[in-house]
């Protein structure tokens, strides 16, 4: 088993991020926070502690085993992001499906407090690094 809040840090410098958060799906069905970057604010942590598949970035995600990005969460209009997302003021944010033999088993988010639309290889990056902790885990 890896190191998650390690790796968290780690993903969150190589993507020039803010903030992230990883999620693993337990046997409840439901995603559990696994990992925090430390400038969460502690009523957000709070709010995605416990998030379920197909809620929320993280739920949409692991629902869709596919990415699921936004370049602004506050002005974001899909229905993808919940009211508890914008109560972090950030702005940028992407979350990938971890995953383990192609089967999504938790979600790998990253944020910026500003505008930013993640590139295609940094989607492929951000991917490759969900299937890592995948296999780690």
């Amino acid at each position: 088993m890896s190191d998650l809040n390690q790796d968290l840090e780690r993903i969150v410098r190589q993507f020039a991020a803010d903030s992230g958060t990883i999620h693993l799906l337990e046997a409840d069905g439901v995603l559990h926070l696994k990992a925090a970057t430390a400038n969460i604010p502690p009523f957000v942590l709070d709010k995605v502690k416990l998030v379920p598949v197909g809620k929320g970035m993280a739920g949409l995600a692991v629902e869709r085993n596919a990415p699921v990005n936004t370049c602004n969460i506050q002005t974001d209009t899909t229905g993808d992001v919940r009211s508890g997302a914008k109560a972090t003021g950030l702005e940028g944010a992407i979350v990938v499906p971890i995953q383990r033999d192609g089967a999504a088993i938790g979600a790998l988010g990253i944020a910026n407090r500003s505008e930013r639309t993640f590139t295609d290889a940094e989607i492929a990056d951000l991917l490759r690094e969900g299937q890592a902790i995948g296999a780690a885990n």
